[in-house]
């Protein structure tokens, strides 16, 4: 028996209880919400789709400061009525936080003594988060000014330049492209 035998296509037959037991690689790859078990959920993206858009993204988001405002803002804006489930799928902002902090010393622009949290994070959240809000055929050099513009916004402690952390939201922003 393997671990994912408990598993059926139909959603309303899945066994929840086993999901929530499956590895934790498992359940990524399912999607699964931590609490419900539920595959192919994003438990922010879902609650907020429930009380609808924005305002309630950014108030979630308000609590941590003006970049948790920007990535909840980001999420409640494409989250509204019904869609949130399917919206919350779109962008993940844990996931891309932890894909960034994972590859950030790889990168071309990346310099010794940058720090993730501090540096870093702000510039592709700013990528990350904002993209949405434009058409899928936007280009970042199209709205660079508004993007600054929020940089400025949440780059808090950051020691980064717009002209340095530009680079950083260009590349958060092209992966969630």
């Amino acid at each position: 028996m393997h671990e994912n035998d408990n598993i059926i296509e139909d959603h309303d037959a899945i066994d929840r209880t086993a999901v929530k037991h499956m590895s934790k690689e498992s359940r990524e790859d399912l999607n699964a919400d931590p609490i419900t078990g539920e595959p192919g959920s994003h438990p922010v993206g879902t609650g907020i789709g429930g009380i609808g858009g924005a305002a309630a993204g950014a108030a979630i988001g308000t609590m941590a400061g003006p970049l948790g405002t920007l990535i909840g803002g980001a999420i409640g804006a494409i989250v509204g009525g019904g869609a949130g489930h399917a919206a919350a799928e779109a962008i993940d902002p844990t996931r891309e936080e932890a894909y960034w902090r994972a590859e950030h010393a790889n990168a071309s622009y990346y310099q010794q003594g940058h720090d993730f949290d501090r540096d870093l994070h702000p510039a592709y959240a700013v990528g990350y988060a904002n993209r949405a809000r434009y058409p899928s055929d936007a280009r970042f050099e199209d709205h660079e000014t508004d993007l600054q513009r929020s940089w400025e916004e949440v780059k808090g402690e950051s020691r980064l330049a717009w002209d340095d952390a530009r680079h950083a939201s260009r590349d958060a922003w092209n992966r969630v492209s």
